[in-house]
């Protein structure tokens, strides 16, 4: 396994990732790292390194991508997950480290230190010129409650402001035991001495400080940015700081980042600008790297995914719970694709039992990279099923039967312009078996080769199928039949032949020979 590291990380990280034994860990730099690219399994970045979709297709055995840090806007989502590369990050693991930077910088704005600095070791001394401005009593207007808003709240609690803050996600309560009273976007703007922005960007945030917003503030109001430099036009800045209606802005982040030579923002007197240092301190450092490195090695080894921002996330004991299903899920999926006539059009998946109150999106997701990786020249994998899925127009649903007396099992209907195919599979002593195909009941391994057969239930088929097969020298490994009784008119059984290689093209067609045989096809189960 070779491990990537395409920007610094803490020594004690990157011990961890050694300690691994087997694991190969390359340590680059952003600019050369794409050398190593080729048979990376793992590559971890934090914000200098863009990875987009020809950086992905560098990277043909890239598993995750770890994100040592909490934004992710420097890996294309869209081209990751398509890839079925799983992305993750360590939210939290920096926040107090933005959030002493962020008061870092209004305390600056507030006493004018950067340019009372500047003056003093000129061999000046402006006490009048530097007249500043206390906290105490002022509107902080805290843009996101995530981790680092909260812990902005806290801390600027100390200073005896009001606080203010907005956030969709966040309840009024939530917001009120925090100490900040909730407001909508507007009334933000519109009461805050300081803003601060501490939010994602999205269609909706991008820009979100621009003239129009700008001139809804007060006059003299202060803007500080330590979240993502595409939140702020800024040209609209520009000429509110040289304008006076913004008294000043402290900027840890740039759009784009560094800022281009000659950037007019950063000539304005009233602006204190930093390269994007927020978190860099030694403790967050080393808080972001080890939790990304932990979460890599958990889920290079045991496919736990924690912090997962292109799956859908599960606690270690959820996972746990989950994981022997998943295995259900993709080879019924891979059963389903085999045994099936025509073009799949629809996937419906029942989970039934105890099963049925699981967390389940990952079961589906499962099932359907079974379905798909038949005919797809692109691994389809639970990180990216849906997508694919999605592209090629195959509609899957879920539907849940929790009664007592369902045993837990997972029941997959895979819909072609030909009919339906339905196969269902529970767990016994650990190992995925089949229970149940086109409605007959027949217990066996989901494992190996397997020739699946379908007949009218007379005499003489599995003789024959025995003969054909020994007369090609394949050997059965294991047989497990079932037959619909009970039912009215013909009668059909079917049969699940396991061998100890692929059954050739050539001896399906000597075993269809016989006349009743209606169905006689191979089934590949992964390794």
């Amino acid at each position: 396994m070779k491990i990537l590291i395409a920007e610094p990380m803490a020594p004690a990280a990157i011990d961890m990732f050694r300690s691994v034994e087997g694991w190969n860990v390359v340590v680059s730099d952003p600019k050369s790292y794409l050398e190593h690219l080729g048979d990376a399994e793992a590559l971890v970045v934090r914000s200098a390194v863009k990875v987009n979709k020809d950086v992905l297709a560098k990277a043909p055995k890239l598993k995750v991508i770890g994100r040592a840090g909490v934004g992710v806007d420097n890996v294309d989502m869209k081209a990751a997950t398509a890839a079925g590369v799983l992305v993750m990050n360590t939210p939290g693991g920096n926040a107090v480290s933005v959030a002493e930077h962020t008061l870092a910088l209004m305390l600056s704005l507030a006493r004018i230190i950067p340019q009372a600095s500047a003056s003093t070791k000129s061999g000046k001394w402006e006490k009048k010129k530097f007249l500043g401005n206390e906290l105490r009593g002022k509107t902080l207007g805290v843009v996101g409650l995530g981790n680092i808003g909260r812990e902005l709240v806290l801390r600027a609690r100390g200073f005896e402001m009001r606080i203010i803050g907005t956030d969709p996600y966040v309840n009024p309560q939530v917001a009120a035991d925090l100490g900040a009273e909730l407001v909508s976007l507007d009334q933000l703007f519109a009461q805050s001495d300081y803003i601060s922005l501490h939010v994602g960007v999205t269609e909706e945030t991008r820009g979100m400080i621009n003239a129009s917003t700008i001139a809804r503030m007060k006059d003299g109001v202060r803007i500080i940015n330590c979240a993502r430099g595409e939140l702020i036009n800024q040209t609209d800045l520009l000429e509110a700081l040289n304008s006076g209606k913004v008294a000043g802005a402290g900027l840890d982040v740039f759009d784009p980042e560094p800022p281009k030579e000659g950037e007019p923002l950063l000539g304005a007197a009233n602006l204190i600008a930093t390269p994007h240092i927020g978190g860099s301190t030694e403790e967050a450092q080393e808080i972001v790297g080890i939790r990304i490195v932990q979460q890599m090695i958990e889920y290079l080894r045991n496919g736990i995914a924690i912090n997962a921002v292109n799956m859908p996330a599960l606690s270690p004991e959820q996972f746990k719970s989950v994981e022997p299903w998943l295995a259900v899920a993709e080879r019924l999926g891979v059963f389903a694709s085999y045994v099936a006539e025509g073009n799949p059009t629809a996937v419906r998946i029942t989970y039934r039992g105890k099963i049925a109150s699981m967390n389940t999106q990952l079961m589906s997701y499962a099932g359907l990279a079974g379905v798909l990786n038949r005919s797809l020249e692109q691994s389809a994998n639970i990180v990216n099923a849906m997508v694919i899925a999605k592209d090629r127009g195959l509609a899957i649903t879920e539907s849940y039967e929790s009664r007592a007396t369902s045993s837990d099992s997972i029941l997959l209907e895979l819909t072609t312009e030909r009919g339906t195919t339905t196969v269902e599979g529970t767990l016994v002593l650990g190992k995925p078996r089949l229970i149940q195909a086109e409605g007959i009941t027949c217990e066996a391994g989901l494992t190996g080769h397997i020739v699946f057969m379908k007949n009218s239930d007379v005499p003489g088929v599995i003789g024959h199928v025995g003969t054909v097969l020994g007369r090609n020298s394949i050997n059965i490994a294991n047989f497990a039949l079932g037959r619909n009784e009970g039912v009215e008119g013909e009668r059909h059984a079917i049969a699940m032949v396991e061998t100890d290689q692929k059954v050739p093209e050539n001896v399906l067609a000597e075993l269809k020979t016989h006349k009743a045989v209606l169905v006689a096809r191979t089934v590949e189960f992964p390794a």
